[in-house]
């Protein structure tokens, strides 16, 4: 009897106007290669976020999608809030 665990990103996601990157990450216990138990965590990058620790695949979201045009206009929502 073997039990294994895996964590994977296994979605993301790009919500609303400010394109607020969400991530799901699938933790998966195994035992004898057969799924027992799946939970899920997520996160999200706003325009102004720390991207450092994410993945390269959520770089390369963030990259695309958090023009300065798009940090600029969720500066201004943020400072009329």
């Amino acid at each position: 009897m073997a039990i294994t665990k895996e964590t994977i990103e296994d979605k993301i996601e790009v919500i609303g106007d400010y394109k607020i990157i969400q991530v799901r990450h699938a933790t998966v216990i195994k035992e004898d290669d057969k799924v027992i138990s799946t939970y899920y965590i997520r996160n999200s990058y706003s325009p102004n976020s720390d991207t450092s620790g994410a993945s390269a695949d959520v770089k390369a979201m963030v990259k695309h999608f958090h023009t300065d045009a798009i940090k600029q206009a969720y500066a201004n929502h943020l400072s009329a809030s």
